[in-house]
């Protein structure tokens, strides 16, 4: 299948314009030419599948779709947030990664693509103080652990906001030190999606985490602690 059949069948899955289609055609182009794309995965066939296709599936869910503020932590290439961002033009998206140059490659993006519903900012989530409790929806794809995942969401989530997580298939370890983590930060555990973003993608899952109580002001922990002390589930 072509790069054009890949991208016309991703429109109409996911009722997409020929506006954004070419955004996307645009961002493939800039993966494949640009040396510092922070990506392996630079082919654009390949690129509709693992960066485009993976991105949108989150559409499916309510909270996406409902959200009007939103931020990708460790967003790196800009991916699933500038995808998303793209697909919902009335939500603003908010880039988010601790280093400047994956923050200079996503500048570029947003302006190959034309993007007008995106920032990006070079910070920690830990850190992003303005980020804290304004947000309908963080996103975040293949970074660290569940728990330490609703440790950098948390705090930077309104109530009634909700974490989404993608994520390969978790032991039960990690599922159960998440469970633990979100009793502590003040979110409630919701679904866990099965999702194939493209014919052969397997064991992915979208997991929802809602924020329903303020989050202790001692969350999120100075920088590294949510990973070198992660929140777990008692023995």
């Amino acid at each position: 299948m072509s790069v054009e059949t890949a991208l016309a069948d991703l429109a109409t899955r996911f009722g997409l314009s020929d506006a954004v289609v070419e955004a996307f055609g645009a961002y493939l182009e800039l993966l494949e030419r640009d040396p510092t794309a922070p990506t392996t995965v630079t082919d654009p066939r390949r690129g509709v599948d693992e960066h485009l296709a993976d991105a949108l599936v989150a559409l499916d869910l309510p909270e996406v779709r409902a959200a009007r503020e939103m931020a990708d932590l460790g967003s790196g290439q800009g991916v699933p947030g500038l995808p998303l961002a793209l697909a919902l033009p009335d939500a603003h998206v908010t880039l988010v990664d601790s280093l400047e140059r994956k923050g200079a490659f996503m500048r570029r993006a947003v302006e190959v693509t034309g993007a007008t519903n995106v920032d990006v900012v070079v910070d920690r989530a830990e850190t992003w103080e303005q980020g804290r409790g304004r947000h309908d929806a963080v996103l975040v794809r293949a970074v660290a652990p569940l728990a330490v995942l609703a440790e950098y969401a948390a705090p930077l989530l309104r109530e009634g906001g909700s974490l989404v997580a993608w994520k390969g298939q978790p032991d039960v370890g990690e599922e159960a030190d998440m469970h633990a983590a979100a009793k502590v930060l003040g979110l409630e555990v919701g679904e866990r999606v099965p999702v194939a973003p493209w014919p052969g993608a397997e064991r992915r899952s979208l997991y929802v985490l809602r924020k329903i109580a303020p989050t202790p002001p001692t969350y999120p922990r100075r920088p590294g602690m949510a990973r070198k002390r992660p929140l777990r589930a008692k023995n």
